[in-house]
């Protein structure tokens, strides 16, 4: 076969075009989270029409269909699926990789994402997403989608990356929590802690027991303002989750890597049930679901036979809704009075050689940790179930004695409160621990107590804890309490741009952190988050700078 003067003319000339894509510089590729490893080279690769895109297993499928959505999207680019090898746009296999990590390979011919699990592959999705950019062709109306050629090693640091949302206290409905799934998996972050059940409303249809959401999910008024203001909205408040919605919402999550955890509040905090079905309470008298706020004190009365039941029934519901390994049961800021001054309860107590109140939380919460783990899941709780007294603060608490009982070992404890020694020695007796420290990662608390680069530099891993007990600190959570954050415009306000934060103490390693570098990236994910009308606080460097 001959080739003439002028085919090589012009093969050299669509060659020369292909090396001449345009290169950027370290400072114009932001990320967040930061990875691991960042290397820039030369050009970037284009995205064009007709692109195809190579995967061939199963679990790279869910990230290789997102990819071609977001280039469609975004920049008009259709793109197609393949299964044969070739594609310059490949998702391959590296059995090297760790358990959500990822490699991202890209040059002016070819993106290669390498990956082990379905998480990795995509995370690279992620990362290939903030990476794209439009850049206008010089003399022309089109534009070309480019993606810097780069490469990245990446993994996390910590396997427990969460955002909580509070529905309790106000229902915020399934297109919100879609809403925030969608920028939790654009920051990495895999755990969605459900808080469905407390005091103030139960949220989610249990079929065995409907009077929960009939009657628990509805309140004819709600406390405004802060803690007893003496103020209220003087409007009815309610809603709740069918369980069709709950599944929606888990599958909606688990496309996007998100396991969603479900908190089903024992014993305490439990006012909407028992609103429910009175019953189910130390005292049996019949209550309303409470419109104020804080710390309400009849308990379930866990000496009696039909309230263990009742835990239990409303737990397989949760078990056929939730593939969650863990189930969350709260155990928080549980009043002792209520079981002190029944007379029931101190009879069982005395018949079951049971010391102390605490003691009893203890024995009830093992015993529900035995079921949930006969079930295949795991317990996690408020490290109340530690059975130490953090609460020196509640006039009732000062004096109550710390419970002999241990708390059953394969528990998961989140830490919120008390001395960061407790959290420690919990990881030193084999406790695996996510510590959400309410000083440092409740988000609603005002932008004065945790100004964002507090929240940047929050350190999972305690000072001083010996490092072969760091690997049972499975991470952070950021807890998004509604009580003073009536609507979903509320919410964003106090949560963005802090969860980026929070994002990043999760993935990153502490020497690859740096705030500058984070805080020029925010900037991105800000223009994001003004594109989908997001309501995010835009004050945090105005508020910096009157500090510093």
């Amino acid at each position: 076969m001959k080739i003439t003067f002028l085919a090589l003319i012009a093969i050299f000339t669509l060659t020369n075009c292909e090396q001449k894509t345009k290169s950027f510089t370290a400072s114009e590729i932001v990320l967040l989270p930061q990875p691991n490893s960042l290397t820039v080279s030369e050009g970037s690769f284009a995205i064009k029409n007709g692109q195809q895109i190579f995967a061939d297993l199963d679990e790279q499928q869910n990230a290789a269909a997102s990819f071609q959505s977001f280039i469609s999207e975004t920049s008009g680019v259709e793109a197609s699926l393949v299964k044969s090898y070739g594609a310059s746009i490949s998702f391959e296999k590296n059995e090297d990789v760790i358990p959500e990590g990822y490699e991202l390979i890209v040059s002016p011919k070819k993106i290669s994402i390498l990956a082990n699990d379905a998480a990795g592959y995509f995370y690279a999705v992620q990362t290939l997403k903030q990476l794209v950019v439009t850049e206008n062709q010089e003399g022309s109306q089109d534009a070309l989608t480019l993606v810097p050629s780069v490469s990245i090693k990446d993994s996390p640091r910590f396997k427990w990356r969460a955002f909580m949302i509070d529905d309790a206290r106000y229902f915020h409905g399934e297109a919100f929590a879609k809403q925030m799934i969608d920028q939790m998996a654009l920051l990495k972050m895999n755990t969605l802690h459900w808080h469905l059940v407390d005091d103030a409303g139960w949220r989610i249809e249990i079929k065995k027991y409907p009077k929960l959401t009939e009657v628990g999910a509805f309140r004819t008024d709600s406390e405004i303002g802060t803690w007893k203001s003496g103020k209220t909205s003087g409007e009815p408040h309610g809603g709740f989750y069918t369980q069709e919605q709950i599944k929606a919402i888990v599958a909606y999550a688990a496309a996007r890597n998100i396991n969603v955890v479900p908190e089903f509040e024992m014993p305490g905090h439990a006012s909407a049930a028992i609103a429910s079905y009175p019953w189910l309470g130390t005292e049996g008298k019949a209550i309303d679901v409470p419109i104020v706020f804080g710390r309400l004190y009849d308990n379930y009365d866990v000496t009696k036979p039909e309230v263990i039941t009742f835990v239990k029934d409303v737990l397989d519901e949760l078990f056929e809704l939730f593939p969650s390994e863990v189930i969350h049961i709260g155990g928080d800021e549980v009043g002792y009075e209520v079981w002190e001054k029944s007379a029931s309860v101190q009879k069982y107590m005395k018949e079951h050689h049971i010391k102390s109140p605490a003691d009893l939380q203890i024995n009830f919460t093992n015993k529900i940790s035995k079921y949930i783990e006969d079930n295949g899941r795991r317990m996690m709780g408020w490290n109340e179930i530690l059975g130490k007294n953090i609460h020196a603060d509640f006039a009732e608490k000062k004096n109550d004695a710390e419970a002999e009982t241990e708390l059953a070992k394969n528990t998961i404890v989140h830490f919120w409160k008390g001395d960061l020694e407790l959290l420690s020695d919990a990881a030193k007796n084999g406790y695996a621990i996510v510590n959400s420290l309410h000083s440092s990662t409740y988000l609603d608390y005002s932008y004065q107590s945790i100004p964002l680069k507090k929240a940047y530099h929050f350190d999972p891993i305690p000072e001083g804890l010996d490092a072969q007990y760091h690997k049972n600190i499975y991470g952070t959570g950021a807890q998004m309490w509604s009580e003073w954050t009536p609507t979903n415009a509320d919410v964003e306000r106090q949560t963005f741009p802090r969860i980026a934060a929070y994002a990043e103490v999760g993935w990153t390693e502490l020497e690859n952190k740096d705030y500058d570098s984070f805080k020029v990236a925010l900037k991105k994910m800000e223009n994001h988050w003004d594109s989908l009308g997001i309501n995010y606080f835009k004050d945090s460097d105005k508020l910096e700078a009157e500090v510093e």
